[in-house]
């Protein structure tokens, strides 16, 4: 909304010497940040009068385990009210729109995304927590394959839409390329093999594209250069936006950074059926490996503002033509305003453990947790870093193989167990790490997770 305003009062604060106290909001990075302190704010200020409310409708949890030992350790929890993840959801959709660019596409999908998700995961924990009153008879909770249908689906809207959007990219097969480990999504041409070059005829916005051959000498050196008041006038006036979208390219090579790039004809471009079978599955996986972690007060909120850090990083990276270009990583125009909310998210998930510290005053529910991972795994997609996140959820993707092992080990053996419960974090409490021992160990090993999974962006 600031930023829909910032452009159309643009040329007004302009002409009377106003917009250089308000341009900062056209800048990607202070409205990350200025997201991630608003949704701690709405998330602080919200917290207690919701979870007043959730305690007068009774929105408690009940304490339920399928494994003895774990209803004695999680006895003291009954009752303390969940569904907190309406604070979350509700503090990110309002920074978003407060702060996002809501022009653009990408932004729109991930708020379908998350409230889609928190949707699903509301409606489950209020049939969870609300069968009692409604009779022994009563359902508890959505079943798992009416989750999995919702999440699926969600899952095949985003890859859908996504791939839609990228495909209007000037360069429309990065936003569809496969991006491995270690490899470079562009190449560098030799100055002999370029086909362009710095000219007149090269476009004038960074890294775009060229549709025509470049200029000779000749032309370049007529094309008069700018007086020095018109380039002062032309930088004091607010950007506009381009008035067309961009042509398709005749040549995919691009001038970044003064270097000439081209992509990389070894990366595998995906078919619209593969992006849209790989985002639901991302978007499926990371919802449920969330969902799965939220059993400690603070694990799963640290750890996905934890993530949600390292993903503003990339999502920065991606939509930035010479971040991109520098670590030979997909260019995705537009991926950088997805900043914006995953910034967002580190806020509200920060505000949000300022209740749910150890001992916890509310829960997120499912409310909350489907809706996180679903989101980082949305974001995951159309920055193009799938590897790179799944590093980053590391934890998440113990938790959630913690249980498909457990589950299959026992019913292949008749009974065994390999682990002493799952998921994984109560395996360590029941092996006598207190709970805020695991979370903090956790919280530990998403930081280091991080700091390897953005590390990684430089090797290629």
């Amino acid at each position: 909304m600031l930023l829909w305003l910032l452009h159309t009062l643009g040329p007004w604060l302009a002409d009377h010497g106003l917009y250089r106290y308000f341009g900062v909001l056209d800048q990607i990075q202070f409205r990350a940040l200025g997201a991630a302190g608003l949704a701690f704010a709405v998330v602080i200020a919200l917290g207690r009068r919701t979870i007043a409310f959730l305690a007068r409708m009774k929105i408690g949890d009940a304490g339920l385990s399928d494994a003895e030992a774990l209803r004695r350790v999680t006895a003291s929890k009954a009752n303390t009210p969940t569904m907190g993840g309406v604070l979350i959801v509700g503090a990110i959709a309002l920074s978003v729109l407060v702060l996002g660019d809501l022009a653009s596409s990408y932004v729109h999908l991930g708020l379908v995304v998350m409230l889609w998700l928190a949707a699903v995961g509301a409606a489950d924990d209020w049939l969870k927590l609300t069968s009692a009153r409604r009779g022994s008879r009563s359902r508890q909770g959505l079943y798992a394959w009416e989750k999995l249908v919702f999440q699926l689906g969600i899952g095949l809207l985003a890859g859908w839409f996504a791939f839609n959007y990228g495909s209007a990219a000037a360069s429309p097969a990065m936003p569809h390329a496969l991006n491995l480990p270690f490899q470079k999504t562009y190449v560098l041409v030799p100055p002999e093999q370029a086909a362009l070059g710095p000219s007149a005829a090269f476009p004038a916005q960074p890294g775009a594209l060229a549709t025509t051959p470049p200029a000779t000498p000749q032309t370049a050196s007529a094309s008069p250069a700018p007086s020095a008041p018109a380039a002062a006038d032309s930088q004091a006036q607010p950007s506009a936006s381009p008035s067309a979208d961009p042509s398709p390219a005749q040549t995919a090579q691009a001038l970044i950074s003064g270097r000439v790039l081209d992509e990389n004809p070894a990366v595998w471009i995906l078919s619209r059926g593969a992006f849209v079978l790989l985002a639901m599955l991302v978007i499926t996986g990371l919802s449920n490996a969330c969902n799965i972690t939220d059993g400690m007060d603070g694990l799963a909120g640290g750890i996905s503002g934890i993530v949600a850090t390292g993903l503003v990083v990339l999502a920065l990276v991606a939509g930035d033509i010479d971040s991109a270009g520098f670590l030979l990583v997909p260019f995705v125009p537009g991926a950088e305003e997805l900043s914006v909310m995953v910034g967002a998210m580190v806020g509200a998930c920060l505000g949000f453990l300022w209740w749910n510290a150890s001992p916890a005053q509310v829960f997120m529910g499912d409310t909350g947790a489907l809706s996180l991972g679903g989101l980082i795994g949305y974001v995951s997609v159309v920055v193009r870093q799938e590897v790179v996140v799944l590093l980053l959820c590391g934890v998440f993707l113990l938790e959630i193989a913690s249980v498909i092992l457990q589950v299959g080990c026992f019913k292949l053996t008749g009974g065994k167990r390999i682990f002493r419960v799952a998921p994984l974090h109560h395996h360590f409490h029941l092996g006598g790490w207190t709970e805020q021992q695991v979370v903090t160990r956790a919280w530990i090993v998403s930081v280091l997770l991080m700091l390897m999974a953005l590390a990684s962006l430089k090797l290629r």
